[in-house]
């Protein structure tokens, strides 16, 4: 935990009043942070001198007040990215123009048509999207759009005379069928401009985004050559967040994990979950769909080894290889833009022993509330006693395995599958605090099932020794600076 998250943290009085106040779940934000998150990209940005725009993913966290703090920020330096007609909208109640705005995903006429008519940029993942968002702007009389292009399937190298290409993935138009989409685009000459190329690759493989970003180095000087005039390059994003500090712990658990699955050890999760391991004759197979957990290089120091390492063709930095040619960077971070921007709190409502030198403990959230397991994100929860750390004290259990369970009636409705060890045995009407919970473990599958409530949001600020907040639809970044709300 960063500085400003530890704070909030240990202020366990205050966490306990907003929970008392708005129940639980509840969700806590730092605004201030995402803006910090957005400045330490952008001096990678000025490091290398490089022009370009930092847009914020907006699909990794649905609150208002982390976009209207970035729609404050410098207008040249940072954007949105949206990837729904709803989004778009949010962003732009937000207080984000246009120009601002990055439309990326899987598009319908609604949200191509707001897109266009708003100003905004469109990253085209196909030729029908492509066709289809032509065909608005000359049926509506909208002005021309800037579009880039989303691009795939590129060679990552050469093995053994063997070509080999970059993961697969279900977005974008392959590098290898491009030549038909940029016969479309002259053909729509009157309805779109082409500003760019864009890649999103499922790896953190720096090897394969050096070489998509060099590939499309190369496929703009082929769309200058037919005389478009694109000058960016969109990298998207994947720039990580690195959730546990000690390597070696995160190594040590992994390690257990592979022992419990061969049966060496006790079982380390819920009725033996192996987290895609198994054990096939006393060998581990499969591969643990778990984010990898402790990462060295995450967030903007990711982006600065992505922009140093020598590009696998040219031999220049992509950082060098942009310069050169004049060109603009984009990036789209989600999850690294909200790195330590808040956490989600729960309260218990029940502890019961399971037989097995375990505890089952029940708390107000369900697994949609806290979607750790969906993303294979393990982060421990901090428990905070309800009397504060004198109370924790006169507890005096010791350390304590527990399975922390959620309020659906549900069998499958586990908040963590795998054993999680507290300092002591959790009381009804304690906290536990699971913290970096804002880039999409808070909100992105958070449902109303069983009418359990969905968590409320609240942003908050350190402030003359004391903390205030509001809730996140009523945050506004010129209201915190100009003092008005106490």
């Amino acid at each position: 935990m960063d500085p400003p998250l530890a704070a909030l943290l240990g202020d366990v009085p205050f966490l306990h009043s907003l929970v008392d106040a708005l129940g639980s779940p509840l969700n806590v934000l730092l605004p201030e942070v995402v803006a910090e998150n957005a400045g330490r990209f952008r001096s990678v940005y000025r490091r290398h001198h490089l022009a370009g725009r930092v847009y914020f993913a907006h699909k990794a966290n649905r609150s208002s007040a982390l976009v209207r703090r970035l729609a404050a920020c410098d207008p040249a330096a940072v954007g949105v990215d949206v990837a729904s007609l709803a989004e778009l909208r949010h962003a732009v109640s937000c207080g984000f123009t246009g120009d601002r705005v990055m439309a990326t995903g899987p598009k319908d006429a609604e949200f191509l048509w707001l897109a266009a008519r708003v100003g905004a940029t469109v990253n085209l993942d196909s030729p029908g999207e492509l066709e289809l968002l032509a065909g608005l702007v000359r049926q509506y009389g909208l002005g021309k759009v800037d579009v880039l292009v989303r691009l795939s399937g590129f060679e990552a190298g050469q093995a053994a005379g063997t070509r080999m290409l970059s993961r697969r993935s279900r977005f974008g138009t392959p590098v290898r069928d491009a030549d038909a989409l940029w016969s479309a685009l002259e053909r729509y000459a009157d309805a779109v401009e082409l500003t760019g190329v864009a890649y999103h690759l499922d790896t953190t493989a720096l090897e394969e985004k050096a070489r998509a970003l060099e590939q499309c180095v190369l496929v703009l000087d082929e769309c200058r050559a037919r005389g478009l005039a694109p000058r960016t390059v969109d990298v998207g994003g994947g720039f990580g967040v690195g959730y546990v500090e000690d390597a070696g712990e995160w190594e040590r658990w992994t390690t257990a994990l592979s022992e419990a699955v061969l049966g060496i050890r006790p079982p380390l999760a819920w009725r033996g979950h192996g987290y895609g391991l198994r054990n096939e004759g006393g060998t581990v197979r499969g591969s643990a769909a778990l984010y990898p957990a402790h990462r060295p290089v995450a967030g903007p120091d990711y982006l600065e080894e992505l922009l140093t390492r020598p590009a696998p063709v040219l031999g220049r930095s992509p950082a060098t290889l942009l310069l050169e040619h004049l060109h603009d960077l984009y990036i789209e971070p989600g999850r690294a833009l909200v790195d330590q921007c808040g956490l989600s709190l729960a309260r218990v409502l029940d502890v019961r022993p399971t037989g097995d030198d375990r505890h089952l403990v029940r708390l107000g959230m369900n697994a949609g509330d806290v979607s750790l397991e969906e993303h294979g994100v393990l982060v421990d929860p901090v428990l905070l006693p309800r009397g504060g750390p004198a109370d924790a004290a006169e507890a005096g259990t010791g350390p304590v395995g527990v399975h922390l369970v959620g309020n659906l009636c549900l069998e499958a409705d586990l908040i963590t599958r795998r054993v999680v060890f507290l300092p002591r045995l959790p009381r009804a009407g304690d906290l536990l605090a699971f913290v970096n919970t804002a880039g999409y473990a808070m909100d992105f599958h958070a449902h109303r099932a069983q009418r359990q409530p969905v968590a409320r949001t609240v942003a908050a600020e350190r402030a003359d020794g004391s903390w205030r907040w509001c809730l996140d639809e009523d945050y506004w970044p010129v209201s915190y600076a100009q003092g008005v709300r106490s």
